[in-house]
């Protein structure tokens, strides 16, 4: 039997069931189902048949699959509990790593120089919009109810047979974003499910503005539970939807709908600009911070919003230099080919990401012709330095520095060509 489970066989056809519990089932077969199937996915596999419980592939991985992607991240589901899961692995002589995850049901199994992290199928039995009590369950069912979007909800057995409670293939396949059962009853579950909605809906829509209205209505009418959400978790879902499709609507439609002033965004900030830069940015994989930096009108919107959100400090760099230079460094009107003018900002910047942050400006601004030449150009060295000028016999400290600064000058004039022979002539002039 298990030579079987372990070798799938690509099929043509897929077969399709409804079970008498509204269970949809179909047989996945594969190239990228059949790619999971490493040494160690084989060896946990073994050991689970072996104690006759019950492994899955659960939730995004399975999304994945469905849509011909290898995922990069499996988590798997089991009817075993935690402390079954320790006695079967340490039975087997399996490391176990990371035991933060096992008051939730989660066992992280190393195997082959593999992890597995593996769950135990849970209910919820009581929360409070961040934090949920569970218990174990051997119900696949209940498990998937607890569950945010219904194209996360399904299973996938080791057979390639899918598991699916709430119709999120049929969703999946029609590119359409849904929570499990009601709504609201899911968001006031975990009030991040709300950016995790607008994340999942750029990644998976087709076309903006297709929405439930219900689903709308119960985000607006629990858009204040996100206040009392960590700034690191909101952070972690809008950075990833404002680099996804559908951003600016998605941007705009939170503003319409009362989300900024809970997740660290002005109250007022420019929606029309933010569209137009979307626009600028869409198809050059924009930085997060350079889609939200149009919204911000000043650098105390940035300072406010890394107050809430715990940016990282070279995102909060970024926001702020593009809110400082995105009116004032500019391609020249008389030489509006040139790079010059943001080559000189780099030369003299002298930051080791100043080129990255340029390449941000340069896309918010829509310059996608100097953004080329930007990726190419590779950044100077200045020939001339103070040992140079003190073998020639100066000596003073600030003399030095000031010669140093006319001859970067006279060398930035040159487009950076002169060599350190030609500086120096300059210096034996003067």
């Amino acid at each position: 039997m298990w030579r079987r489970i372990l070798n799938p066989l690509v099929v043509s056809t897929v077969r399709r069931t409804w079970s008498s519990r509204g269970l949809y089932t179909m047989q996945l077969k594969t190239k990228e189902f059949q790619s999971l199937f490493s040494e160690g996915l084989n060896g946990i596999a073994e050991i689970f048949e072996k104690h006759q419980f019950e492994l899955r592939i659960a939730g995004g991985a399975v999304r994945d699959l469905l849509s011909g992607k290898r995922p990069e991240d499996v988590d798997f589901a089991t009817t075993a509990t935690p402390e079954e899961m320790k006695v079967m692995f340490q039975n087997a002589g399996i490391r176990m790593i990371n035991n933060k995850g096992e008051k939730h049901g989660t066992i992280t199994a190393r195997i082959h120089n593999e992890n597995f992290e593996v769950t135990t199928l849970r209910v919820d039995v009581q929360t409070d919009g961040r934090h949920a009590e569970v218990e174990f369950t051997t119900d696949w069912q209940k498990d998937a109810e607890r569950r945010d979007l219904t194209i996360n909800s399904m299973f996938l057995g080791l057979d390639g047979t899918l598991y699916d409670f709430f119709q999120g293939y049929e969703d999946l396949k029609s590119r359409k974003v849904r929570f499990v059962g009601s709504p609201e009853q899911r968001i006031q579950e975990d009030y991040l499910r709300i950016l995790r909605y607008f994340r999942f809906y750029g990644r998976v829509s087709v076309h903006a503005g297709e929405h439930d209205p219900t689903t709308l209505q119960a985000i607006r009418e629990n858009a204040q539970g996100l206040a009392a959400i960590s700034g690191e978790r909101i952070w972690v879902e809008l950075k990833k939807m404002v680099v996804g499709h559908h951003a600016a609507h998605l941007i705009e439609l939170m503003y319409d709908l009362g989300l900024p002033q809970y997740i660290g965004l002005p109250a007022e900030g420019d929606v029309e600009e933010m569209k137009r830069v979307w626009q600028n940015v869409k198809d050059h994989s924009p930085k997060p911070m350079t889609v939200l930096s149009a919204l911000f009108c000043c650098s105390e919107d940035v300072e406010k919003m890394d107050l809430r959100l715990k940016v990282s400090r070279e995102e909060k760099n970024l926001g702020l230099f593009l809110v400082k230079h995105r009116r004032d460094l500019h391609k020249s009107p008389d030489d509006p080919d040139s790079l010059k003018p943001y080559t000189d900002f780099i030369i003299d910047s002298r930051e080791v990401d100043a080129q990255s942050k340029v390449c941000e400006l340069l896309k918010y601004q829509g310059e996608h012709k100097l953004l080329a030449e930007m990726s190419r150009w590779s950044i100077p060295r200045f020939p001339v330095s103070g040992h140079d000028l003190r073998k020639m016999g100066i000596t003073s400290g600030k003399e030095i520095g000031t010669i140093l600064q006319n001859l970067r000058d006279v060398w930035k004039k040159s487009r950076y060509q002169m060599a350190k022979d030609e500086l120096l002539n300059n210096v034996n002039r003067s």
